[in-house]
C-alpha cells in the first residue's frame, strides 16, 4: 500500500503543476469493414429518491454552480480524490491517428478501449485515459463520452445526448466508493461513472445511456481494424503517457484507495470481474474463472450471452510502465443469438468455435473462418470492475460459478 500511496501523491502533484496547451481539432479518416451492432443496453438502474438537504462536499460550492439541494446519495459518501475540478483534464477535441502511426508508440499487449458505431471503429489507449479519464467524442455521428476510472478499472462509454441536448463532461475531483464522479458542463450535475446515475444537481435521478465498449489489446484492435482510428497523444497537455502513476494498485492483496465501504467476501476486493447487467439481473464473471474457461455460455436477464476471454492484454495498473504489466487477458460479452439461431461456443485447440456450424470466432465476437465467416455477434454492455467497486453499487449481483 505504501508504494501505491507514494505514487498517488506524485500523480496529484504532477497534475497540479502541469499546464495545458490549446486543444487540438478533431480529425476523421478510415473505417472498418464490420459492424458490431451494439444495440443491446442494460435497463436503467433502480432510481433513488431525493435525500434531505445537507451541506455539499467540502469546497464544492466554490468550484461548481451545481444545485446541491438536489441529491440522491449522502454527501458523506463523497470524498476528495486530491485534484480539484478539472484537475484531471478531460479531452474535449480529440485528435486521431492511423493504426500505422499509433503502432510507433503503442505496444501490442497494451490495453485500449474499443468503441464502434457503424463502420467507425476507434481505439482509446489506456495510457492516455489514465491521465484524462474522460474523452468527449463523436463516433460515427453519435456523440459519445469514453471514460476510465483507474481506481476501479472501469472503462465505460455513454451516449452524450441527454434530453435532446449534447452534454460535455469533466472530472469533479471527487470519488464515491473510490469511483470517479463526473459532471456535465451544461448544468454541472454530478454523475457516477460506474452506474451513469446523476447523484447531485439538476438532473438527479436520471441516468446516462450506456454504449458498448470493451477493453482489449492493441494487437487485437489493429489486426481486425487496420483502418481504424486511434486517439492521439497530441492532446494539448503535457503528460507522461505510457507510465502508470498507480503502479502496484491492482495487487490482489491491495486495499482499495479512499474506499470506506464493505465488500462481500465471495471474492477478494481487488479481484477482476467482467460484469453484465440486463433486465434487472446482474452477473459478475471473475477473471480467474474466465482465464480457465476461455468461453462461458450463459443467460442474463433472459438474454442468451457468451463471455469470451483471450490472453495477451497487459494490466495497466501493475508496473510503472503500462506495457510491462502482467498479462491479465481481455474479456467481452456478446449475444449468442445470431440470425434467429442461438449459438453455443467452446474453446478447443486454442481457438473458439460454435457448435452449430463449427465456425471459428475471435475475442471481438467476429467469425474469422467457417460457414459464418464475416458475421458479428451483437455486443452486450459489459464492464470491467474490481470486485469491491461492482459490489458497492450492485451488492445483489450473482457471481458466476462454473
Amino acid at each position: 500500500m505504501e508504494k501505491f500511496l507514494v505514487s498517488t501523491i506524485i500523480f496529484a502533484l504532477t497534475l497540479s503543476s502541469c499546464t495545458a496547451a490549446p486543444q487540438a481539432t478533431t480529425t476523421a479518416s478510415g473505417s472498418p469493414a464490420t459492424d458490431p451492432a451494439p444495440e443491446i443496453s442494460p435497463p436503467p438502474l433502480g432510481r433513488e429518491t431525493f435525500l434531505p438537504a445537507e451541506p455539499p462536499p467540502f469546497g464544492a460550492e466554490r468550484e461548481f454552480t451545481t444545485d446541491f439541494s438536489k441529491h440522491s446519495v449522502p454527501y458523506s459518501e463523497i470524498l476528495s480524490g486530491g485534484p480539484p475540478k478539472d484537475g484531471i483534464p478531460a479531452i474535449d477535441a480529440p485528435m486521431f491517428q492511423s493504426t500505422s502511426e499509433a503502432d510507433e508508440w503503442l505496444v501490442d499487449r497494451e490495453p485500449v478501449v474499443f468503441v464502434q458505431v457503424g463502420e467507425d471503429a476507434r481505439a482509446y489507449p489506456i495510457q492516455i485515459l489514465m491521465w484524462h479519464e474522460i474523452v468527449n467524442d463523436t463516433v460515427g455521428g453519435e456523440p459519445l463520452m469514453v471514460s476510465f476510472c483507474p481506481l476501479c478499472n472501469t472503462a465505460i462509454a455513454f451516449k452524450r445526448t441527454f434530453n435532446g441536448q449534447v452534454l460535455d463532461f469533466g472530472t469533479t475531483g471527487r470519488l464515491r466508493y473510490s469511483n470517479l464522479i463526473m459532471y456535465d458542463r451544461q448544468a454541472e450535475t454530478w454523475w457516477q461513472q460506474a452506474t451513469g446515475d446523476a447523484i447531485a444537481g439538476e438532473h438527479t435521478g436520471a441516468q446516462l445511456e450506456f454504449y458498448p465498449a470493451s477493453m482489449i489489446s492493441w494487437a487485437d484492435f489493429k489486426t481486425q481494424y487496420p483502418d481504424g482510428k486511434v486517439l492521439s497523444r497530441e492532446t494539448g497537455y503535457a503528460r507522461n503517457y505510457g507510465s502508470n502513476p498507480y503502479f502496484g494498485y491492482d495487487d490482489i492483496n491491495q486495499t482499495p484507495f479512499l474506499y470506506d465501504g464493505s465488500t462481500p467476501d465471495q471474492l477478494p476486493p481487488m479481484a477482476r470481474v467482467l460484469t453484465v447487467d440486463l433486465n434487472g439481473e446482474a452477473t459478475a464473471y471473475p477473471y480467474d474463472v474466465l482465464s480457465e474457461a476461455k468461453v462461458i455460455n450463459d443467460k442474463v436477464g433472459k438474454l442468451e450471452v457468451v463471455i469470451l476471454w483471450a490472453e495477451g492484454t497487459a494490466s495497466a495498473l501493475d508496473t510503472s510502465n503500462i506495457a510491462d504489466g502482467r498479462d491479465v487477458g481481455a474479456a467481452a460479452a456478446y449475444s449468442r443469438v445470431l440470425d434467429d439461431m442461438t449459438l453455443n461456443f467452446e474453446f478447443k485447440d486454442g481457438k473458439i468455435f460454435d457448435l452449430q456450424t463449427g465456425s471459428e470466432w475471435n475475442i471481438l465476437g467476429q467469425a474469422v473462418a467457417g460457414e459464418l465467416q464475416g458475421k458479428q455477434l451483437p455486443l452486450v454492455v459489459s464492464i470491467n470492475h474490481f470486485w469491491f467497486s461492482w459490489a458497492a453499487f450492485k451488492p445483489e449481483t450473482k457471481i458466476y460459478q462454473p
